[in-house]
């Protein structure tokens, strides 16, 4: 199911580099790409969980972000508690005071815009839908870099970091706030991949 942010999963996408003249698709390396969700407990720490389970369309035009797409659903089931107890947590976790996965097993993301100044740095805007709800949020993206694989010419690869907050109750998971925390914070992190036209040209 999910494989392919908030967070992208978000998710993730910015102009940047070298320019293409048209959208390329891009796929997520699924050994590195996270997506954390972390919140506040009682005050008391942080506490995250990660989802690994995803799948979506990445269309990326560095040229002209606009033209891009990001189209990700993500499992809610798959989510890793960074923690002792997984049972009780992950059991709580699909109940209905929390994600109610039983009847809304997934998550989706889909970006409606994207803002850039330097090609490097900017914010991409799109709309969330949890729990049958659906609302919109931001996330501040890097292009951390974008160059063909050190280990195989054919593939470029595109490393992103997206940061995001959200608040959680505006969804309707409004269980135990404010112990705990409404604000969600959301990191992803992420290499995609595509062909290198450089190197089909040179065979």
């Amino acid at each position: 199911m999910f494989r392919s942010t908030l967070a992208a999963a978000a998710t993730v996408v910015l102009a940047g580099g070298a320019a293409l003249a048209e959208p390329a698709p891009y796929t997520f390396d699924e050994t590195h790409t996270e997506i954390r969700a972390t919140w506040n407990h009682m005050g008391n720490a942080d506490f995250s969980v990660i989802f690994t389970d995803y799948e979506g369309t990445l269309e990326l035009d560095f040229e002209e972000p606009s033209n891009s797409t990001v189209d990700v659903t993500f499992s809610l089931e798959d989510g890793y508690w960074l923690g002792a107890d997984q049972d009780r947590f992950n059991t709580h976790f699909a109940s209905p005071d929390l994600f109610n996965i039983a009847e809304f097993p997934t998550a989706h993301f889909v970006a409606t815009g994207f803002e850039t100044e330097d090609g490097a740095t900017g914010t991409m805007t799109g709309d969330l839908t949890l729990l049958d709800q659906t609302h919109p949020v931001t996330l501040d993206v890097t292009l951390n870099q974008r160059a063909p694989h050190p280990f195989d010419a054919s593939v470029i690869v595109a490393g992103f970091t997206a940061t995001g907050t959200i608040q959680r109750s505006q969804w309707g998971l409004d269980y135990g706030v404010p112990a705990v925390s409404d604000d969600i914070q959301l990191v992803i992190n992420t290499e995609l991949r595509t062909p290198n036209p450089d190197a089909a040209e040179a065979e």
